[in-house]
């Protein structure tokens, strides 16, 4: 899954990278103490968890350029920052977390096309270093929300970021259509997204799971939300629970709707 979507441009990934940062810091300057404690979405981690990671990432990543796919980013910088934050909390953390931000929105300022579409290591295997910006962004725009879902706080599902992080979902969806749902030989789906991003995704089945431009009569559609479906695609939320709010239906093919509605997951 390495080569994913196409590189974005270095405009719109300092765009989305900018909005990822500037929604965590105001994030954390609206939590109490008692917010910080609360478990989020990913099993081991608090909220606090999940900020650790996400700024000890970033701080890995400053003053950072790949001088080719081989070349691997210092991970012993993530283990300084959260020895370094260890025992602070409230404003001195979020200092050393905006501290981390403003290194990296400077060198966002700094990088070209030609740095995005250097040759890079990847969190998923060798890619460019804009493939790698990408995921940082996905990875932001999930994480959030691992935040925000359990805490009952409101977030803006629109914008760059969400359509970065939709567009990872979707180039795994053969994948996750053939092996995750396993949707039989000579099966279609479609999958209707009702917003906050509108998009529709069809997949046949011909010897193996593939994307079409459209289906004109797929066996089965399912409906959902852009939000819903990157959480079931990323493991966050319970399916039963969408299931329930009918937050994603499905029609035609009773048995393979439920079971695509289920199985969404190929990561977390």
């Amino acid at each position: 899954m390495a080569s994913g979507p196409a590189t974005r441009s270095v405009e719109e990934l300092r765009t989305a990278l900018n909005s990822c940062y500037s929604a965590v810091e105001g994030l954390c300057a609206g939590l109490d103490e008692a917010q910080w404690a609360v478990q989020s979405l990913c099993p081991e981690w608090t909220v606090r968890g999940v900020v650790d990671h996400l700024t000890s990432v970033e701080a890995v990543l400053a003053g950072w350029v790949p001088e080719d796919a081989a070349a691997v980013p210092p991970f012993e910088r993530a283990g300084e920052f959260l020895a370094r934050t260890a025992g602070l909390h409230g404003a001195q953390y979020l200092d050393e977390v905006r501290a981390v931000f403003a290194s990296r929105r400077r060198d966002l300022d700094a990088l070209s096309q030609a740095d995005v579409e250097r040759p890079s290591f990847t969190p998923v295997g060798p890619g460019t270093y804009g493939r790698f910006l990408a995921i940082r962004v996905f990875d932001f725009w999930v994480h959030e929300r691992d935040i925000t879902t359990p805490l009952g706080l409101s977030t803006d599902d629109t914008g760059l970021a969400a359509e970065i992080a939709l567009a990872e979902v979707e180039g795994s969806l053969s994948y996750i259509v053939g092996k995750k749902v396993g949707l039989p030989d000579g099966k279609s789906i479609v999958f209707h997204l009702d917003g906050p991003i509108a998009a529709d995704y069809a997949v046949a089945v011909d010897g193996r799971a593939k994307r079409v431009e459209r289906l004109n009569n797929p066996d089965v559609e399912v409906n959902t939300d852009s939000t819903t479906f990157i959480q079931l695609a990323c493991g966050r939320i319970n399916p039963q629970g969408p299931i329930d709010a009918r937050a994603i239906t499905w029609t035609g093919d009773a048995e393979l709707g439920e079971r695509a509605a289920r199985n969404l997951r190929y990561t977390m």
